[in-house]
């Protein structure tokens, strides 16, 4: 599988925001991340770094 996990940077700390995460769709200050078994979440942030390789999502707080 190549789902990535979603962080969101706070204070320099990654806090985990959703594992498994299999879509992201942009919209203006808002990302909407859906996983794999349905879970959706929206949050206010952007992308800060995406790595395919460590499978991980960074968003930075707007």
């Amino acid at each position: 599988m190549c789902e990535a996990h979603a962080f969101i940077m706070k204070d320099g700390i990654e806090e985990m925001v959703m594992e498994n995460v299999d879509q992201v769709e942009l919209d203006g200050n808002e990302a909407k991340l859906m996983s794999i078994f349905g879970e959706q979440k929206t949050i206010t942030a952007k992308i800060k770094l995406y790595s395919n390789s460590e499978r991980k999502i960074i968003f930075e707080p707007i």
